[in-house]
């Protein structure tokens, strides 16, 4: 099975500027996604989808194969799919490459499980499914444990006594690691452009990871926390290792 994956980096961001390029432990926060992708035993071929040329250099400095992405494809309401669709149909019309399947790879998610990457794959592989997502537990933030305020009036999104996190019906949010999706399932993206999540799919999948097994970098509080983590993984003695 061909399998295109494609690191999604574009320049603007409404939440933290210039996310992709911040330094963490000496590098750019994009640099580790480029050793996700490397490290993956069943990507066929990786592609860096941008609009920035602060992102483009350093991915082709690393000899990864890039894609200009249009400007209209690279607001802030441009949809993953649109993106992706692009990449697929640039790699493909450059060369006789033909994806079987692809693999969304946020840029500004630079810790990541060491296998989900090829974990999801062999789910898509092996499920013949529509697509795959990593999801982690939710853990405290429950919804049964949300809230709406008036003003300073609290009313519980879904009423209820459930006071033990044991006792939560277990729930699961995207964290971002992967999104592995079929060419068939892409295509239907493309025919359904005002649906920004019809690439999913109707037979859906999810990998588990744990809690803290991804970190995204949306906020400055999140780069702090993946250097966190990434140090307790060892991260900053191989970063000593590679600049000495």
């Amino acid at each position: 099975m061909n399998v295109l994956g494609v690191i999604l980096a574009r320049a603007g961001s409404q939440g933290l500027k210039s996310k992709h390029l911040l330094s963490l432990l000496g590098r750019p926060v994009i640099s580790y996604t480029f050793d996700h992708a490397r490290a993956s035993k069943l990507l066929t071929r990786v592609v860096v989808s941008t609009d920035c040329p602060q992102i483009r250099h350093p991915a082709e400095q690393e000899f990864f194969e890039t894609v200009a992405r249009p400007p209209e494809l690279a607001t802030s309401d441009a949809s993953v799919q649109d993106a992706m669709l692009h990449a697929m149909h640039v790699v493909e019309q450059r060369s006789s490459f033909r994806a079987d399947a692809l693999v969304v790879l946020y840029g500004n998610c630079p810790v990541r499980g060491a296998d989900v990457i090829d974990r999801s794959i062999e789910l898509l592989e092996k499920t013949k499914c529509d697509s795959v997502r990593t999801f982690c537990p939710v853990g405290k933030w429950h919804p049964a444990w949300m809230s709406k305020l008036n003003g300073d009036h609290v009313t519980a999104l879904h009423p209820g006594s459930i006071h033990r996190r044991q006792d939560l019906e277990p729930l699961y949010l995207h964290d971002g690691a992967a999104v592995a999706v079929s060419r068939a399932s892409m295509l239907r993206g493309e025919a359904a452009p005002n649906d920004p999540h019809a690439f999913f799919g109707v037979d859906r999948r999810g990998v588990l990871t744990e809690v803290g097994e991804t970190v995204e970098i949306d906020q400055l509080r999140d780069l702090y926390w993946a250097e966190a983590v990434l140090r307790a993984n060892g991260g900053d003695q191989q970063q000593r290792r590679m600049a000495s």
